[in-house]
């Protein structure tokens, strides 16, 4: 039995990995914890180890969050390339963990800036990840008023991932916020249509509905938990799945 098992294989074979700036924070206030990155790393490692293709998509509010600034005044589309530039730091601050991990790794921005990363060509993305890269994507889309989640739909649709990985700080979707809310339920399963009439806040309403509009399931699970990400990819019942 022991040896089915570790034959099993990967129930995904390319995947996009969505995470917010504030994973990489740990219990600090703000930036990025090396021992948090370094721990993401060694799990990105072993899907890697199974033969998974992963690109990965990094959200900047753990060092600038366009969208708070601009409620405060700053001009919006400033303040979310602001926010992109904040992505990339994230990113390469990640490329530089998996690297002392091991991983091959490439940053490809949508904001060209050559000395520290690639420009973004949506075929020599999909050859690194044949290749065995696990590529990172910065700079969100490269527009502003588009958020990183957004990013994570239109790169996993470009690159043919088989579903997006949504690691956030909670195991799944619930009905309400479980940190304020003791009696909020957690959905196994749930559409796309729910979670935009039931306003659930899994990803924005673009991103959501763009997966939606190419039936790319999503999968939001609890980023912290160890080994949670292998888990996701061998088809364990892990987290909440959006689909159809």
């Amino acid at each position: 039995m022991p040896s089915d098992a570790a034959n099993t294989p990967p129930f995904y074979k390319r995947v996009l990995l969505k995470l917010s700036g504030e994973a990489l924070m740990g219990e600090q206030q703000y930036g990025v914890d090396p021992n948090v990155a370094a721990r993401i790393a060694v799990d990105v490692r072993e899907i890697q180890g199974l033969g998974v293709e992963t690109a990965i998509v990094i959200g900047g509010g753990n060092i600038f969050r366009g969208l708070a600034a601009s409620a405060k005044g700053m001009d919006r589309a400033t303040a979310d390339y602001m926010g992109m530039l904040a992505t990339v730091i994230n990113g390469l601050a990640l490329q530089d963990a998996l690297e002392q991990a091991g991983v091959l790794t490439r940053v490809v921005t949508a904001i060209e800036m050559r000395a520290v990363a690639e420009p973004f060509i949506r075929r020599r993305a999909i050859r690194h990840l044949e290749k065995g890269r696990v590529v990172i994507f910065a700079a969100g889309t490269g527009n502003p008023y588009f958020t990183t989640d957004t990013a994570a739909a239109l790169r996993a649709m470009e690159i043919k991932a088989d579903v997006i990985l949504k690691g956030t700080k909670v195991d799944g979707i619930y009905t309400a916020d479980p940190m304020l809310d003791k009696t909020a339920t957690k959905y196994q399963s749930i559409s796309y249509l729910q979670v935009l009439e039931r306003q659930l806040r899994v990803m924005d309403a673009t991103a959501i509905s763009l997966c939606m509009d190419n039936a790319l399931p999503i999968v939001v699970f609890d980023m912290r938990a160890a080994g949670s990400i292998r888990k996701v990819i061998m088809g364990e019942p892990v987290g909440t799945t959006v689909g159809a």
